[in-house]
């Protein structure tokens, strides 16, 4: 399932590029995301808890980070299985920074793949809902990293 958004950061790119470059830091804007250990050549092993539906998934997996050539982009490959649900994930997104008036739009465009009981509940309508909702919450969270204080 492909979803494709974006969101602005009133900061500039330069600013938002370096802040993700600290994947710590990026984790914890991310609601529902923990890092666990960190791996070797931009792969994390962590947890993703989302609510699809009437269920909640607690997807335990790894994830590579690849910043792109040009400095202003990258890629994430990710996989994680929720054990106790029997439903297993994968996805890839791509992302891109973009410098405007008001700071840097950031596009994202992601490809989900999911099997098991998650995939019972995860409507397409239901995955882009709670890609745009978790990419709000990113967001705000972001823009509070970037401007000082703690993210929520």
């Amino acid at each position: 399932m492909k979803v494709s958004e974006h969101f602005e950061v009133a900061r500039p790119a330069d600013q938002v590029w370096a802040l993700l470059q600290d994947i710590p830091t990026v984790v914890g804007c991310l609601p529902g995301a923990t890092l666990g250990e960190t791996l070797g050549d931009g792969r994390y092993g962590g947890d993703l808890t989302v609510k699809l539906g009437a269920i909640q998934s607690r997807f335990s997996g790894d994830a590579t980070v690849t910043p792109g050539a040009d400095q202003r982009s990258g890629h994430i490959a990710g996989q994680g299985v929720d054990k106790k649900g029997g439903s297993r994930g994968r996805m890839a997104v791509d992302y891109r920074l973009a410098e405007t008036a008001r700071g840097t739009r950031v596009e994202v465009d992601a490809d989900f793949t999911l099997a098991g009981r998650a995939a019972q509940f995860g409507r397409v309508g239901l995955i882009q809902e709670l890609t745009r909702r978790l990419l709000a919450e990113f967001a705000a969270n972001l823009e509070t990293a970037l401007g000082g204080g703690a993210p929520d």
